[in-house]
């Protein structure tokens, strides 16, 4: 079953008066996880949309530039959006939800935040309101404050570029510990370590950006220690 016909039975649950929140409680395990992750992505990009009192088109499509989605599918996505968009709850029952159901893998959190991140920049601005919205996200699941800055450092164009933020390092530490750091991030962002995280097929896109980012800090970290 593709995670698009998984959403579709969630969305004829949500016509019949059940909460994205409620839906949640289900989707605990493989392959249900997947579903879970795209509609988590899809629920709070929508709540986030709005921190800077404006959705834009580009926000609505960024998600598309994150997953494939056959042709035949974007409706399922756009109406999750819109029902998330257009619910009382506040996001931080949204985000409460999914720190409970990814509670032993933050490696699944941080994936989930730089979907977010990346629909915070779709249309080239970074608002404060969606930096406060970002921070309380990655408060409630459990990021530090040096995690969170690594993100912001490698989505927000005007945040100033630190390897060792990118790397999750101390400027301090030495080369080969540095290296070790990079090693890992590396394995961490193949995309079959992602996919088996619970992140879906459709998503591994995810992992170009991070690898990009994670190979640049340590060149540079290296041209730096040379």
């Amino acid at each position: 079953m593709s995670i698009w016909t998984r959403i579709s039975e969630v969305i004829s649950a949500l016509a019949h008066g059940e909460t994205l929140s409620d839906v949640f409680d289900r989707l605990q395990t493989p392959p249900e996880r997947s579903a879970a992750f795209a509609i988590a992505v899809i629920a709070l990009g929508a709540k986030m949309a709005k921190a800077d009192g404006l959705v834009t088109r580009d926000e609505v499509t960024a998600f598309r530039e994150v997953f494939s989605i056959p042709k035949s599918e974007e409706y399922k996505a756009a109406k999750v959006f819109d029902l998330a968009r257009q619910d009382v709850a506040g996001f931080e029952e949204y985000a409460g939800k999914i720190k409970q159901m990814f509670a032993r893998d933050q490696g699944v959190l941080c994936d989930l935040m730089e979907g977010l991140f990346h629909i915070a920049m779709a249309d080239g601005n970074y608002h404060p309101n969606e930096d406060e919205f970002l921070g309380s996200v990655a408060e409630i699941f459990g990021l530090s404050e040096r995690q969170f800055r690594g993100l912001r450092t490698r989505f927000v164009p005007d945040a100033e570029p630190d390897p060792f933020q990118v790397l999750g390092i101390d400027p301090d530490t030495p080369f080969e510990q540095a290296r070790i750091a990079w090693r890992q991030l590396v394995r961490e962002t193949h995309p079959d370590q992602m996919i088996a995280r619970g992140v879906p097929r459709e998503a591994v896109k995810l992992a170009e950006k991070r690898l990009v980012a994670i190979n640049n800090a340590w060149e540079e970290l290296k041209l730096a220690r040379s």
